[in-house]
């Protein structure tokens, strides 16, 4: 293939930053929000879990239907229809985020815990909602901005590049300002264990991560160029054909575009994850079971569970973007339902850990330790295991749309009309009328 086929370096370089603001705070969200609620605001285990279910659940709830309106809509009238649900998404994110991480503005230290549950749930579903659009949006420019398999996987690669950036960004920018708020405290029992007094840090924290992610989405936004397009209107199952539409039906078995439910009758739509990162996973896992008492191994541990991590996460996406295929005008959906479960039973299994969480007080105990041993091993282990014979569907139904053939019934104000039989498993053969 000519150079001139490539995607530009800094067209791949822009849409991989497009995603840096939901990475920097999903970090904070899974790695500190626990932490935050229960240590530093004093929530119980239980409240704190239960903010973050919400928070789950309505990214799980989201993610489909964003996919579904980002499909079916064609963005403003000044703008292309994902960059503008990644502009509405981004601007939720901003504008929400930072009420998280800074205490109740209404409530005081009388304030019963339910109600700054109450207060703080709709920042909480109003950043997931923005978190969603983003991602969902972000993710569905891959098939369209892709010109061949190669740079599909390159995209994803590079996307989950800067997410280890951010991840890494947001560790160290947390280690500075503990360090700092420990340097300036004279009580040793503050400086050793988290409290009411880290607010600020928590806070900062999160303004910081915003600004810095907001800067990247305007870089995301000025670099990477999405074509506006007329998109086809996907007919319904009882709308007869017309015209050459008619014709397209008689001279070919394929029905029309993909819709939305036609993708959850085909089995590669359930297809994802990936034997050698479930290998790792399996293996950090075993690790951490047999050495009950980590030092600093746990380093070593850390590396096999992220590069496991890893390959799961950059092969299934690029598995889903070979899965859109030319059907890239309802990619959305598929994106935002793959991601449907996996937020849904993070945040189940959170609730169902925090509820078990053996110490009373806000400190953590003996027994405390013991247990997210046993999570770690039990959790990481045990759903590998399940994945590895969803894995083996594979073996049976190929990754490939087998169900559906592609029927368009012109651009909006045209009469071509483009028909297409769909092999078992692979889309070509395509006719044009």
């Amino acid at each position: 293939m000519a150079d001139q086929d490539w995607m530009p370096l800094r067209q791949r370089l822009s849409y991989s930053i497009g995603h840096f603001l939901n990475d920097l705070c999903a970090s904070m969200w899974f790695t500190y929000f626990l932490v935050y609620y229960h240590s530093v605001l004093g929530f119980n285990t239980t409240y704190a879990g239960i903010l973050l279910l919400i928070g789950q659940l309505a990214d799980g709830i989201c993610t489909p239907i964003v996919g579904y309106e980002s499909d079916h809509s064609a963005g403003c009238r000044w703008y292309s229809r994902r960059k503008s649900w990644h502009l509405v998404g981004t601007v939720s994110v901003i504008f929400s985020f930072p009420f998280i991480f800074n205490p109740c503005l209404a409530c005081t230290d009388s304030t019963p815990q339910w109600a700054a549950l109450v207060y703080f749930a709709p920042f909480i579903v109003i950043f997931q909602f923005g978190w969603a659009a983003t991602q969902i949006s972000h993710l569905s420019l891959i098939p369209e901005l892709a010109r061949n398999e190669h740079e599909k996987v390159e995209l994803t690669a590079f996307r989950y590049a800067f997410t280890v950036v951010a991840n890494i960004t947001v560790y160290a920018v947390a280690w500075l300002l503990l360090h700092f708020q420990v340097g300036q405290s004279d009580d040793l029992a503050e400086s050793t264990h988290l409290g009411r007094q880290d607010v600020p840090v928590f806070r900062n924290l999160a303004l910081l991560m915003v600004g810095l992610g907001s800067l990247f989405s305007v870089m995301f936004h000025i670099g990477t160029k999405e074509e506006k397009q007329q998109y086809a209107r996907l007919p319904e199952p009882e709308e007869p054909a017309q015209g050459p539409a008619r014709d397209c039906k008689r001279r070919s078995p394929a029905q029309s575009l993909l819709r939305w439910k036609d993708w959850l009758k085909e089995p590669s739509f359930y297809q994802f994850t990936y034997f050698l990162g479930l290998v790792a996973i399996l293996a950090f896992a075993s690790w951490v079971a047999l050495d009950r008492h980590m030092g600093i191994s746990v380093y070593g541990a850390a590396v096999v569970l992220g590069v496991g991590s890893a390959t799961i996460l950059v092969t299934s996406l690029s598995m889903t973007a070979d899965l859109i295929g030319v059907n890239s005008q309802s990619g959305a959906f598929v994106y935002g339902a793959m991601s449907f479960t996996d937020k849904v039973a993070n945040g189940l299994a959170v609730v169902l850990i925090q509820s078990l969480h053996p110490c009373q007080s806000q400190l953590c105990c003996f027994a405390c330790v013991q247990f997210y041993h046993y999570v770690m091993v039990l959790v990481t282990g045990g759903v590998a295991i399940l994945a590895v014979f969803f894995l083996s569907s594979i073996m049976i139904w190929p990754i490939g749309v087998r169900f559906h053939g592609v029927c368009v019934n012109g651009m909006v104000g045209s009469a071509q009309v483009v028909c297409a039989e769909v092999p078992p498993v692979e889309q070509d053969d395509i006719l044009v009328n």
